[in-house]
């Protein structure tokens, strides 16, 4: 009995042997959780018959460090929940958050699984409630014409008054005027025009503004009124309209809320058209909050899609698969969905990965220890082999 005992002992360790040395080969491993052998005593008619690995656990508790990449693609978990991945109809859980776009520009794990969440319809708007593969569509950007400019200056309040009868405004003469600023806008193709308002100051708090797009006149001359406190007390937006040769003409709305007249310098807080020329998809990233970003190459970006978490009840309950990743099973019950940082679900860090939770230094001393288990073992099946032969020996 006592060899059964210590055999029994020595197929224990040796588990237990193989889970710590697998640890430890994933201790660089991203998004690896440490295991834990957990031993039970074996009885056999009320005697004990030996030792067994009952169950090996895994620390889904302790995150690892995030180690910070800069690479768009890349996600971090904090606190608890998974990353979905499916493939062919099969879905996995993952903390492995250094994830890749592949040819067909699905975003997939190290694994070639595809990451899950929920994707935008035709006019950019997601789809709640509806877990997909997250994909970008590698069709490029159409251009969009200008419509609005957001402009916001401070015009200075003690500039030269000037007499537009005696100095008619000239563009080309740059006493006709006391500033000028031009904004960089599109049309309906794409192509780039410059936009230039010049302020003329007619009297005390009073200003005429021109307008040009690319050289000739825009629109009407509108004038600007400002209070005795500096506050603009004329029409904060101002229509404009340009007529193109190639293009559909441009229709602009210049928003003039918070312009001031104070004595300070002429400064420009705020000149942002909106519009942009035609690009192609250059790449895609991640943002904090889950949502996904298609990002072309001219400058701009277009939400595609969001990331969706998976928690669960019991997820030592997990069905292992490689060492990143999980499968649901009836012990783990079913995931809730949700958005990072909803519920008990955790936060996210872009540009980042989750690290692995192995404690190297601790894995050492358990393994030392376990190696200390198995040449105990060892002994006492030598021990008994030897109390064996004296009893043979006594016949």
């Amino acid at each position: 009995m006592s060899m059964s005992i210590g055999l029994s002992g020595l197929r224990a360790t040796s588990q237990s042997l193989g889970v710590i040395s697998h640890n430890i080969a994933n201790v660089s491993t991203a998004g690896f959780k440490s295991a834990r052998a957990e031993f039970a005593a074996v009885y056999g008619g009320g005697q004990p018959g030996g030792v067994e690995v009952n169950n090996v656990s895994q620390n889904f508790e302790r995150d690892g460090d995030v180690v910070n990449t800069g690479r768009a693609l890349d996600l971090a978990i904090s606190g608890n929940g998974f990353f979905m991945t499916s493939l062919n109809g099969q879905t996995a859980f993952t903390r492995a958050g250094t994830f890749n776009r592949d040819a067909d520009n699905y975003v997939v794990a190290g694994n070639g699984m595809r990451l899950q969440g929920f994707m935008t319809n035709e006019v950019g708007e997601l789809q709640q409630g509806v877990v997909e593969d997250l994909r970008v569509d590698g069709a490029g950007l159409p251009a969009k014409a200008s419509t609005r400019v957001e402009f916001t200056a401070n015009l200075k309040a003690d500039a030269e008054t000037i007499d537009p009868a005696v100095t008619p405004f000239d563009p080309a003469d740059a006493n006709s005027y006391n500033f000028s600023q031009s904004s960089e806008v599109f049309d309906s193709l794409g192509t780039r025009h410059v936009m230039t308002q010049y302020f003329v100051k007619t009297a005390d708090n009073t200003w005429q503004v021109n307008y040009q797009m690319d050289g000739a006149a825009m629109g009407t001359p509108q004038t600007m009124t400002f209070d005795t406190a500096g506050k603009l007390t004329s029409a904060n937006t101002v229509n404009l309209t340009h007529t193109l040769a190639s293009a559909d003409p441009l229709n602009i709305t210049l928003n003039l809320e918070g312009t001031s007249q104070y004595a300070g310098d002429f400064s420009v807080s705020r000149n942002q058209p909106d519009g942009y020329t035609a690009g192609e998809l250059a790449g895609i990233r991640f943002e904090s909050n889950g949502d996904m970003y298609a990002v072309f190459t001219n400058g701009q970006d277009q939400l595609k899609g969001k990331v969706v978490m998976a928690d669960f009840a019991n997820p030592n309950g997990l069905r292992q698969g490689d060492g990143t990743s999980w499968y649901q099973s009836f012990a783990s019950g079913a995931p809730t969905l949700g958005d990072p940082g909803t519920g008990t679900l955790g936060s996210l860090t872009a540009g980042a990965y989750e690290g692995s939770n192995v404690e190297l230094t601790g894995e050492l001393v358990n393994l030392m220890t376990a190696q200390r288990n198995y040449q105990a073992n060892s002994k006492s099946i030598s021990a008994a082999d030897k109390m064996t032969q004296v009893l043979f020996n006594s016949f």
